[in-house]
Protein backbone atom coordinates (compact mmCIF):
# COMPACT_ATOMS: atom_id res chain seq x y z
CA UNK A 1 0.00 0.00 0.00
CA UNK A 2 2.95 2.36 0.88
CA UNK A 3 3.97 2.12 -3.36
CA UNK A 4 0.36 3.33 -4.01
CA UNK A 5 1.26 6.80 -1.57
CA UNK A 6 4.58 7.70 -3.40
CA UNK A 7 4.33 10.91 -5.37
CA UNK A 8 4.85 9.26 -8.55
CA UNK A 9 2.46 6.53 -8.15
CA UNK A 10 -0.10 9.22 -7.18
CA UNK A 11 0.51 11.56 -9.96
CA UNK A 12 0.18 8.38 -12.69
CA UNK A 13 -3.07 8.06 -11.65
CA UNK A 14 -4.14 11.80 -11.08
CA UNK A 15 -2.92 12.05 -14.99
CA UNK A 16 -5.52 8.80 -15.57
CA UNK A 17 -8.15 10.46 -13.73
CA UNK A 18 -8.00 13.52 -15.65
CA UNK A 19 -7.79 11.97 -18.59
CA UNK A 20 -10.97 9.79 -18.17
CA UNK A 21 -13.11 12.67 -17.40
CA UNK A 22 -11.79 14.46 -20.84
CA UNK A 23 -9.92 17.44 -19.16
CA UNK A 24 -7.88 19.32 -21.39
CA UNK A 25 -4.79 18.58 -19.06
CA UNK A 26 -1.68 17.74 -20.89
CA UNK A 27 2.38 17.86 -20.89
CA UNK A 28 3.39 19.67 -24.34
CA UNK A 29 4.74 16.98 -26.73
CA UNK A 30 8.81 19.05 -26.70
CA UNK A 31 8.44 18.90 -22.21
CA UNK A 32 6.99 15.28 -22.43
CA UNK A 33 10.23 14.60 -24.49
CA UNK A 34 13.22 16.43 -22.52
CA UNK A 35 11.42 14.30 -19.02
CA UNK A 36 12.47 11.09 -20.93
CA UNK A 37 15.92 12.32 -21.81
CA UNK A 38 16.75 13.80 -18.43
CA UNK A 39 15.62 10.48 -16.66
CA UNK A 40 17.51 8.29 -18.80
CA UNK A 41 20.80 10.78 -18.66
CA UNK A 42 19.94 11.03 -14.79
CA UNK A 43 19.87 7.18 -14.67
CA UNK A 44 23.13 6.28 -17.22
CA UNK A 45 24.71 8.41 -14.85
CA UNK A 46 23.62 6.36 -11.86
CA UNK A 47 24.51 3.36 -13.15
CA UNK A 48 27.84 4.77 -14.30
CA UNK A 49 28.84 5.91 -10.78
CA UNK A 50 28.07 2.56 -9.10
CA UNK A 51 29.88 0.83 -12.10
CA UNK A 52 33.24 2.72 -11.24
CA UNK A 53 32.85 1.87 -7.51
CA UNK A 54 32.11 -1.68 -8.31
CA UNK A 55 34.36 -2.65 -11.74
CA UNK A 56 33.17 -5.18 -14.31
CA UNK A 57 32.88 -8.80 -12.63
CA UNK A 58 31.59 -12.79 -13.36
CA UNK A 59 28.55 -11.78 -11.78
CA UNK A 60 27.83 -8.65 -14.01
CA UNK A 61 28.69 -10.38 -17.17
CA UNK A 62 26.53 -13.51 -16.15
CA UNK A 63 23.70 -10.28 -15.43
CA UNK A 64 24.43 -8.61 -18.95
CA UNK A 65 24.63 -11.97 -20.73
CA UNK A 66 21.24 -13.25 -19.10
CA UNK A 67 19.72 -9.34 -20.40
CA UNK A 68 20.55 -10.33 -23.81
CA UNK A 69 18.98 -14.20 -23.74
CA UNK A 70 15.72 -12.82 -22.40
CA UNK A 71 15.50 -10.31 -25.03
CA UNK A 72 15.68 -12.45 -27.77
CA UNK A 73 13.42 -15.37 -25.67
CA UNK A 74 10.90 -12.94 -25.18
CA UNK A 75 9.88 -11.78 -28.63
CA UNK A 76 10.07 -15.27 -29.69
CA UNK A 77 7.76 -16.74 -27.25
CA UNK A 78 5.74 -14.28 -28.29
CA UNK A 79 5.13 -14.65 -31.93
CA UNK A 80 4.43 -18.41 -31.78
CA UNK A 81 1.79 -17.86 -29.12
CA UNK A 82 0.06 -15.09 -31.03
CA UNK A 83 0.91 -16.17 -34.37
CA UNK A 84 -1.88 -18.93 -33.67
CA UNK A 85 -4.66 -16.65 -33.88
CA UNK A 86 -3.08 -13.24 -35.20
CA UNK A 87 -1.54 -12.94 -38.83
CA UNK A 88 2.07 -12.94 -38.95
CA UNK A 89 2.17 -9.29 -38.78
CA UNK A 90 0.55 -8.10 -36.05
CA UNK A 91 2.16 -11.39 -34.13
CA UNK A 92 5.65 -9.37 -35.04
CA UNK A 93 4.53 -6.32 -33.81
CA UNK A 94 3.29 -7.52 -30.13
CA UNK A 95 5.92 -10.10 -30.28
CA UNK A 96 8.30 -6.30 -30.87
CA UNK A 97 6.47 -4.71 -28.32
CA UNK A 98 6.83 -7.06 -24.96
CA UNK A 99 10.04 -8.11 -26.35
CA UNK A 100 11.28 -4.75 -26.03
CA UNK A 101 11.74 -2.80 -22.42
CA UNK A 102 10.02 0.35 -20.96
CA UNK A 103 12.66 2.56 -19.41
CA UNK A 104 10.22 4.07 -17.35
CA UNK A 105 8.89 0.87 -15.49
CA UNK A 106 12.81 0.33 -15.04
CA UNK A 107 13.23 4.29 -13.59
CA UNK A 108 10.14 3.57 -10.98
CA UNK A 109 11.33 -0.05 -10.20
CA UNK A 110 14.60 1.30 -9.06
CA UNK A 111 12.96 4.14 -6.73
CA UNK A 112 10.83 1.47 -5.14
CA UNK A 113 14.38 -0.52 -4.84
CA UNK A 114 16.03 2.69 -2.76
CA UNK A 115 12.93 3.30 -0.91
CA UNK A 116 13.06 -0.32 0.56
CA UNK A 117 17.06 -0.04 0.57
CA UNK A 118 17.88 -3.03 -2.19
CA UNK A 119 20.78 -2.67 -3.64
CA UNK A 120 21.09 -3.41 -7.35
CA UNK A 121 24.20 -3.37 -9.88
CA UNK A 122 24.93 -0.49 -11.59
CA UNK A 123 25.46 -2.24 -14.54
CA UNK A 124 21.64 -2.64 -14.82
CA UNK A 125 21.10 0.50 -16.71
CA UNK A 126 23.29 -1.06 -19.69
CA UNK A 127 21.00 -4.43 -18.94
CA UNK A 128 18.18 -2.08 -19.87
CA UNK A 129 19.92 -0.93 -23.09
CA UNK A 130 21.43 -4.29 -24.52
CA UNK A 131 17.74 -5.42 -24.14
CA UNK A 132 16.19 -2.36 -26.64
CA UNK A 133 17.15 -3.84 -29.71
CA UNK A 134 17.14 -7.49 -29.88
CA UNK A 135 13.05 -7.96 -29.93
CA UNK A 136 12.64 -5.14 -33.02
CA UNK A 137 15.02 -6.91 -35.09
CA UNK A 138 13.81 -10.33 -34.40
CA UNK A 139 10.60 -8.82 -35.35
CA UNK A 140 11.62 -7.34 -38.28
CA UNK A 141 13.15 -10.68 -39.52
CA UNK A 142 9.85 -12.66 -38.80
CA UNK A 143 7.85 -10.03 -41.00
CA UNK A 144 9.85 -10.12 -43.57
CA UNK A 145 10.25 -14.06 -43.91
CA UNK A 146 6.05 -13.75 -43.62
CA UNK A 147 5.95 -10.97 -46.51
CA UNK A 148 8.26 -13.13 -48.59
CA UNK A 149 5.75 -16.15 -47.98
CA UNK A 150 3.02 -14.26 -49.08
CA UNK A 151 1.42 -14.12 -52.52
CA UNK A 152 0.68 -10.03 -52.37
CA UNK A 153 4.42 -9.12 -51.49
CA UNK A 154 7.41 -11.05 -52.69
CA UNK A 155 10.41 -8.37 -51.56
CA UNK A 156 11.70 -8.39 -47.92
CA UNK A 157 12.79 -4.88 -46.89
CA UNK A 158 16.00 -4.17 -45.88
CA UNK A 159 17.01 -5.08 -42.63
CA UNK A 160 20.47 -2.72 -42.05
CA UNK A 161 18.23 0.42 -41.93
CA UNK A 162 16.51 -1.53 -39.19
CA UNK A 163 19.92 -2.31 -37.23
CA UNK A 164 21.44 1.23 -37.40
CA UNK A 165 17.94 3.10 -36.48
CA UNK A 166 18.05 0.53 -33.30
CA UNK A 167 21.88 0.53 -32.95
CA UNK A 168 22.13 4.17 -33.22
CA UNK A 169 18.41 5.36 -31.30
CA UNK A 170 19.19 8.66 -29.74
CA UNK A 171 17.44 7.56 -26.77
CA UNK A 172 19.72 4.29 -25.78
CA UNK A 173 22.89 6.22 -27.02
CA UNK A 174 21.90 9.27 -24.56
CA UNK A 175 21.65 5.87 -21.91
CA UNK A 176 24.89 4.52 -22.52
CA UNK A 177 26.77 7.82 -23.17
CA UNK A 178 25.71 8.77 -19.56
CA UNK A 179 26.64 5.88 -18.39
CA UNK A 180 30.23 6.01 -19.69
CA UNK A 181 30.70 9.80 -18.19
CA UNK A 182 29.71 8.46 -15.02
CA UNK A 183 32.18 5.46 -15.27
CA UNK A 184 34.80 8.28 -15.96
CA UNK A 185 34.50 10.72 -13.93
CA UNK A 186 33.75 8.25 -10.53
CA UNK A 187 33.07 10.04 -7.58
CA UNK A 188 34.38 13.57 -8.19
CA UNK A 189 31.85 13.61 -10.79
CA UNK A 190 29.18 11.88 -8.76
CA UNK A 191 29.51 15.23 -6.17
CA UNK A 192 29.00 17.34 -9.22
CA UNK A 193 26.21 16.14 -10.81
CA UNK A 194 24.04 15.52 -7.74
CA UNK A 195 22.09 18.27 -7.62
CA UNK A 196 20.98 17.80 -11.42
CA UNK A 197 21.20 13.74 -11.30
CA UNK A 198 19.70 13.26 -7.76
CA UNK A 199 17.82 16.35 -6.21
CA UNK A 200 15.79 16.41 -8.98
CA UNK A 201 14.63 12.79 -10.34
CA UNK A 202 11.91 12.51 -7.89
CA UNK A 203 10.32 15.86 -9.34
CA UNK A 204 10.79 14.85 -12.99
CA UNK A 205 9.58 11.39 -12.02
CA UNK A 206 6.44 12.44 -11.02
CA UNK A 207 5.83 15.22 -14.05
CA UNK A 208 6.58 12.14 -16.47
CA UNK A 209 4.87 9.61 -14.75
CA UNK A 210 1.73 12.16 -14.87
CA UNK A 211 2.31 12.59 -18.68
CA UNK A 212 1.93 8.45 -18.76
CA UNK A 213 -1.31 8.42 -17.05
CA UNK A 214 -3.13 11.00 -19.51
CA UNK A 215 -1.49 8.73 -22.39
CA UNK A 216 -3.15 5.47 -20.91
CA UNK A 217 -6.32 6.90 -20.03
CA UNK A 218 -6.61 8.09 -23.78
CA UNK A 219 -5.40 4.73 -25.36
CA UNK A 220 -8.18 3.09 -22.93
CA UNK A 221 -10.86 3.30 -25.97
CA UNK A 222 -8.51 1.48 -28.39
CA UNK A 223 -9.02 -1.82 -26.76
CA UNK A 224 -13.01 -2.04 -28.38
CA UNK A 225 -12.83 -4.49 -31.33
CA UNK A 226 -9.67 -6.36 -30.31
CA UNK A 227 -9.20 -10.11 -30.36
CA UNK A 228 -9.64 -11.73 -26.87
CA UNK A 229 -6.22 -12.89 -27.65
CA UNK A 230 -4.35 -9.87 -27.15
CA UNK A 231 -5.89 -9.13 -24.15
CA UNK A 232 -5.51 -12.35 -22.52
CA UNK A 233 -1.82 -12.14 -23.86
CA UNK A 234 -1.14 -8.77 -22.25
CA UNK A 235 -2.16 -10.05 -18.69
CA UNK A 236 -1.07 -12.82 -18.49
CA UNK A 237 2.36 -12.50 -20.58
CA UNK A 238 4.57 -9.74 -18.23
CA UNK A 239 3.72 -12.64 -15.48
CA UNK A 240 5.17 -15.34 -17.63
CA UNK A 241 8.09 -13.54 -18.86
CA UNK A 242 8.93 -12.24 -14.63
CA UNK A 243 8.43 -15.55 -13.52
CA UNK A 244 10.84 -17.13 -16.14
CA UNK A 245 13.43 -14.43 -15.52
CA UNK A 246 13.48 -15.32 -11.79
CA UNK A 247 14.03 -18.95 -12.58
CA UNK A 248 17.01 -18.20 -14.29
CA UNK A 249 18.52 -15.71 -11.71
CA UNK A 250 17.88 -17.67 -9.43
CA UNK A 251 19.84 -20.23 -11.17
CA UNK A 252 22.67 -18.08 -11.48
CA UNK A 253 22.86 -16.75 -8.14
CA UNK A 254 22.37 -13.11 -8.92
CA UNK A 255 21.38 -10.76 -6.19
CA UNK A 256 17.98 -9.12 -5.29
CA UNK A 257 18.13 -6.27 -6.58
CA UNK A 258 19.58 -7.23 -10.07
CA UNK A 259 17.17 -9.95 -10.19
CA UNK A 260 14.10 -7.53 -9.58
CA UNK A 261 15.34 -5.26 -12.37
CA UNK A 262 15.72 -8.19 -14.81
CA UNK A 263 12.05 -9.52 -13.78
CA UNK A 264 10.60 -5.85 -14.45
CA UNK A 265 12.42 -5.55 -17.45
CA UNK A 266 11.16 -8.79 -18.92
CA UNK A 267 7.77 -8.12 -17.73
CA UNK A 268 7.84 -4.31 -19.45
CA UNK A 269 6.54 -3.46 -22.89
CA UNK A 270 8.04 -0.66 -25.28
CA UNK A 271 5.61 1.02 -27.71
CA UNK A 272 8.43 2.86 -29.80
CA UNK A 273 9.09 -0.90 -31.08
CA UNK A 274 5.96 -1.53 -32.28
CA UNK A 275 4.99 1.74 -33.68
CA UNK A 276 8.67 1.59 -35.49
CA UNK A 277 8.12 -1.84 -36.78
CA UNK A 278 4.00 -1.07 -38.08
CA UNK A 279 4.91 2.08 -39.50
CA UNK A 280 8.05 1.07 -41.79
CA UNK A 281 6.98 -2.65 -42.47
CA UNK A 282 3.52 -4.13 -41.06
CA UNK A 283 1.57 -1.12 -43.19
CA UNK A 284 4.13 -1.72 -46.23
CA UNK A 285 3.04 -4.97 -46.53
CA UNK A 286 -0.87 -4.23 -46.93
CA UNK A 287 -0.05 -2.06 -50.04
Amino acid sequence: MTNFLDPAILFFIFGVFAGLVKSNLEIPQPIARFLSLYLLMALGLKGGFALHKSGFTIEIALALGLAVFLAVLVPLMGYLILRSRLNSFDAAAIAATYGSVSAVTFITATQVLGQYGIDYGGHMAAAMALMESPAIILAILLANKARSESSQNKHSSSLSNILHESFTDGAQLLLLGSMVVGLVSGDAGQKLMAPFSIDLFKGMLAFFLLDMGLMAAKNFEGLKGKPPITLCYAILAPLLHATIALGLCKLLGLPLGDTVLLMVLAASASDRKSTRLNSSHVKRSRM
